[in-house]
């Protein structure tokens, strides 16, 4: 079997759609953090993003005939992993889930304490609503630029600013960083 790493992913999905099973486990694997990196920060719950990660995979796997070009083929990835890890978000809410107290904002953080910091961003995350969490992740995380989460998500550019902006504010605030209108970057920056 010869190595198909070196495919671009749009020639692979091609093959996958045609049915080639390589080029969809390549796929899968090559993207694979990053779909969970999403499912996780829009999810916040570890278990639970790794339900939403291997749902997203099962979506793309069973719909890579869906994917027509038209867009790269990491957007339309993105848009299938923000989807699933968003139905995980609201199959929670339809379970009964015990509430535990989050953690108090520190304001005495280290800066190479990392994992104190994922760990109060995720809890921050996770009382913002979910359509702020997936615009900040894909933002943020992904590194997608506006048009691109606009596609992902469906909706306008001006709403993508807007969830970004709101997003961000509210982590801002939960975090203990206010900051002050005039100190603020502008979204296009």
């Amino acid at each position: 079997m010869a190595r198909l790493d070196h495919l671009p992913d749009d020639e692979l999905a091609r093959a996958a759609a045609r049915g080639e099973v390589a080029p969809l486990e390549t796929l899968l694997a090559r993207h694979a953090d990053r779909i969970h990196a999403i499912c996780r920060r829009v999810v916040i719950d570890p278990d639970e993003a790794l339900d939403a990660t291997q749902e997203a995979m099962i979506a793309i796997a069973r719909g890579i005939t869906r994917f027509d070009g038209r867009s790269q083929f990491t957007t339309w990835l993105f848009r299938v992993a923000t989807n699933a890890a968003l139905d995980e978000v609201r199959r929670r809410k339809r379970r009964p889930v015990p509430v535990a107290e989050l953690p108090e904002p520190r304001t005495d953080l280290d800066p190479t304490d990392r994992i104190a910091d994922r760990l109060l961003i995720d809890a921050a995350l996770g009382e913002i609503p979910p359509e702020f969490r997936a615009a900040v992740a894909l933002r943020d995380l992904a590194g997608l630029d506006y048009a691109e989460i606009a596609e992902v998500l469906g909706v306008p550019p001006g709403t993508v600013r807007s969830r970004i902006a709101r997003g961000r504010a509210a982590l801002a605030s939960r975090l203990g960083n206010q900051i002050e209108p005039s100190e603020r970057q502008s979204p296009m920056s």
